[in-house]
């Protein structure tokens, strides 16, 4: 079966490493047609408007994407196109696996978490102003319909994948009305699904848990705030943003992406390391359908790892991208 996918390659060290994922799953032997396309628009030319109303377009029409790292400016600047997709294609759900890779050295062995977190509201929601010179305003947006909407999918979730136990990760000792909400359309859900262990935690003893801990934690829930902050903690528990993935799923799309930065200093040079869109790219490829392959993608990186003998720069070795994405497709079980 062939998949038309689309295929957002991000920038600084996106395209290089969008082309390693690329070469990896053809020798997979998995059939994609990628339609290739920028995600962000020349803001000097288009009266700032940023994101490409012809990627949207374009994942719309597939469904499903690809996507390589994109920068966000800090402090001011242009909104994010990373927040713009997810929120414009309604991709309501982020779900992050965080697990050990076999060779990565990390403070912790045995991690196996999934955060799934709110990806449309919250602090997210960029509704923020100034009330007078010197004053911001920002508002926090929770309503009953997301947060029950996330719950269900972290549940069905849990049911597909074998998993456990549910934390809801909130403030709601603080923000009794806000995380409240969220924890009220949790605990509703979670009421139908009495086969998996349902717990909550508050978000600053969740992080000091974390790091003391991590192996008591099956899958986290989180509004999208917390979630961001938690989901790059627990990247740190094994080894970095460089070695996790990321989806983000919704009802009619899906866009899988690398979630680290974009590199600028190395971008160009052969040193990126293509293990995070690569994750991220086994995960759409259960997405599509095509489990076996996926197997063997994940099978093959495995072994690469646990040999040790490809480690890129920021793994601590000096392999390629070009020699790393060659260690992978060698290592590619037969159909």
């Amino acid at each position: 079966m062939r998949h038309k996918v689309t295929l957002i390659a991000g920038e600084g060290i996106g395209p290089e490493v969008a082309t390693a994922v690329r070469r990896i799953l053809a020798a997979s032997g998995v059939l994609i047609d990628w339609e290739e396309i920028e995600g962000r628009t020349d803001s000097s030319q288009d009266q700032g408007q940023v994101i490409n109303e012809a990627a949207i377009e374009a994942v719309r029409r597939n469904h499903v994407a690809l996507k390589g790292p994109m920068a966000t400016a800090i402090a001011g600047g242009a909104p994010s196109v990373n927040v713009a997709l997810r929120r414009t294609l309604n991709l309501y759900a982020n779900v992050r696996p965080v697990k050990n890779l076999p060779g990565v050295k990390s403070r912790f062995e045995n991690v196996d978490i999934v955060l799934i977190r709110e990806n449309t509201e919250d602090l997210y929601s960029g509704l923020e102003h100034e009330v007078v010179p010197g004053v911001v305003e920002s508002l926090k947006i929770i309503t009953e319909r997301a947060s029950t909407r996330i719950a269900r999918f972290a549940f069905e979730y849990a049911r597909k994948y074998g998993r456990k136990k549910i934390h809801a990760i909130h403030k709601a000792n603080i923000m009794k009305l806000s995380d409240g909400l969220f924890l009220h359309s949790i605990r509703a859900v979670a009421e139908h699904h009495k086969d998996i262990e349902y717990k909550e935690m508050i978000v600053d003893n969740a992080c000091m848990q974390m790091v003391l801990n991590p192996q008591q934690f099956d899958m986290l829930l989180l509004p999208n705030l917390y979630g961001d902050v938690m989901s790059d903690l627990c990247a740190g528990l094994v080894g970095g943003l460089g070695v996790v993935p990321s989806a983000n799923m919704g009802d009619e799309s899906a866009m899988f992406e690398a979630v680290h930065g974009t590199a600028p200093d190395i971008a160009g040079k052969g040193l990126a390391n293509p293990t995070a869109l690569l994750m991220s790219s086994i995960l759409m490829l259960d997405h599509l359908g095509e489990r076996s392959a996926a197997r063997r993608v994940e099978a093959a990186l495995d072994k690469v790892y646990r040999e040790g003998n490809h480690h890129t720069r920021d793994l601590g070795g000096t392999t390629s991208t070009n020699a790393f994405t060659d260690a992978v497709i060698a290592a590619l079980q037969p159909k």
